[in-house]
């Protein structure tokens, strides 16, 4: 999968598109923190990897930014605890 995860601002989400079914992780953003709210990975494209190629994608993405993640969203925080190269994306991170 060489999709690209793409920034929709005017609805606050990252985006994924694979097969004409979009997986997208809401946000919402304040000053430096960003802070995923929900994800959501259609059933069509299940069982593919395609959450965590969205997660990685939107982290990369933040990283970019400089800013720093609250991950209220499970599918989020999952992903980070699995993945310690963004744990320090975290905004409680040390």
């Amino acid at each position: 999968m060489s999709n690209a995860v793409n920034n929709n601002t005017s609805l606050h989400r990252f985006e994924l598109e694979i097969d004409g079914h979009i997986a997208f992780a809401e946000y919402t953003r304040a000053s430096d923190i960003i802070t995923f709210v929900h994800t959501v990975v259609p059933q069509e494209l299940g069982g593919r990897g395609v959450g965590s190629q969205l997660a990685r994608g939107a982290l990369d993405a933040v990283r970019a930014k400089g800013l720093k993640v609250v991950a209220q969203c499970p599918f989020i925080a999952g992903y980070i605890a699995k993945h310690a190269e963004y744990q320090d994306l975290l905004k409680d991170a040390a």
